[in-house]
């Protein structure tokens, strides 16, 4: 009896949706994916991404992306050679060029 409610909420960017499930806990309050979309996502409109797991507490496992207006979108789990293994190396890839272009003290190396 720890979940109080849930509720669900659908996001659309560009023919990809979301469903979301968000369960209440006494402890912790947890976004979920319900299902997944498999259309591809341009690079361009994600910011971030995460893993959704079963293990986690969610009832299927999912890569969340977070596009740049905050909206997350629920994909398949990543896959050898599938367009969210690609996406998610290149959202690493910008991620790790970031960090090595910056100086100790945050300054930015030319």
């Amino acid at each position: 009896n720890a979940i109080h409610r849930e509720y669900t909420k659908i996001h659309r960017v560009d023919n990809l949706t979301c469903v979301c499930v968000s369960a209440a806990n006494t402890n912790e309050a947890r976004d979920c994916c319900l299902t997944t979309t498999d259309n591809k996502l341009p690079r361009r409109v994600v910011k971030s991404f995460s893993i959704q797991t079963v293990s986690g507490g969610c009832r299927i496992p999912a890569t969340v992306f977070v596009t740049r207006k905050n909206l997350r979108l629920c994909a398949p789990p990543a896959t050898n050679n599938n367009w969210v293994t690609k996406l998610i190396k290149q959202l690493k890839r910008k991620s790790q060029n970031g960090k090595a272009r910056k100086g100790k003290n945050g300054g930015i190396l030319s």
